[in-house]
């Protein structure tokens, strides 16, 4: 999938920890998940807002002055063989790029130069091909989040993991491994399931975990050492509360 045409957020004050940013979506995700919140970017069909690479690049010339990072985000990606080509320029701006990523390209994670990563850890390792189309190369899933994490934990590049707690796919089963995971971490991010605008529209139905049963889990990591920021929505989906 060529990258060739990008979804843009002028300004964030939430997305890249510390700066004020703005968000670039890039289209297309290996994953489907049901419960995803982007779902105009995991097929990567055009929706008709999006901007160039020439554009962005021109934007964020612009804006450098007042920015002090961009987050790039998707889908996932770095599906794109040449995300180099979008990172790059942006760093020789002297902006900082964060890159989300679901973990699953760990030899293009390490390929690539970023100042700060954020991973998701979707549930426990075994279970990651029920989030993915049925395709070659599924088995593996699991294996090359555990390489992209372990990666990421020996690159000395900023960085957090986090996990949604989507029931059915985060329980307790899945907590405890997730946080066996986490061994050495200062800080990872819980946030409550959102039952809004979802891939799979029977999510939007889903009953999100009890905000009991997430503190509980925030306790229970806590105890071995690594502080826990739960985030939990309160009435609007942009309405959010952090605890740490």
């Amino acid at each position: 999938m060529a990258l060739e045409r990008l979804g843009l957020v002028k300004t964030t004050l939430l997305d890249y920890p510390g700066l004020v940013a703005a968000t670039v979506f890039t289209p297309g995700c290996n994953l489907r998940c049901p419960y995803c919140h982007n779902p105009e970017f995991v097929s990567g069909a055009p929706t008709g807002e999006e901007i160039s690479p020439r554009e962005l690049f021109q934007f964020l010339e612009k804006r450098k002055g007042v920015l002090g990072g961009v987050c790039i985000t998707g889908g996932e990606p770095l599906i794109h063989k040449d995300l180099s080509s979008l990172i790059d320029p942006i760093r020789r701006m002297g902006l900082k790029v964060k890159l989300d990523t679901n973990g699953t390209f760990p030899d293009r994670l390490a390929s690539v130069e970023v100042d700060y990563i954020a991973m998701d850890l979707k549930t426990r390792l075994t279970r990651y091909p029920e989030l993915a189309p049925p395709q070659p190369g599924n088995s593996t899933l699991g294996k090359r989040v555990r390489e992209s994490l372990e990666w990421i934990k020996q690159s000395g590049i900023a960085h957090n993991f986090r996990t949604t707690a989507v029931p059915g796919f985060v329980e307790e089963e899945d907590w405890d491994e997730i946080m066996s995971l986490l061994e050495g971490e200062k800080v990872f991010y819980l946030t409550g399931f959102r039952p809004l605008r979802t891939l799979d529209k029977a999510y939007e139905r889903v009953k999100p975990h009890p905000r009991k049963l997430l503190e509980d889990w925030q306790a229970r990591l806590e105890a071995r050492g690594v502080e826990c920021i739960l985030r939990v929505s309160e009435g609007s989906p942009e309405s959010y509360q952090t605890e740490p």
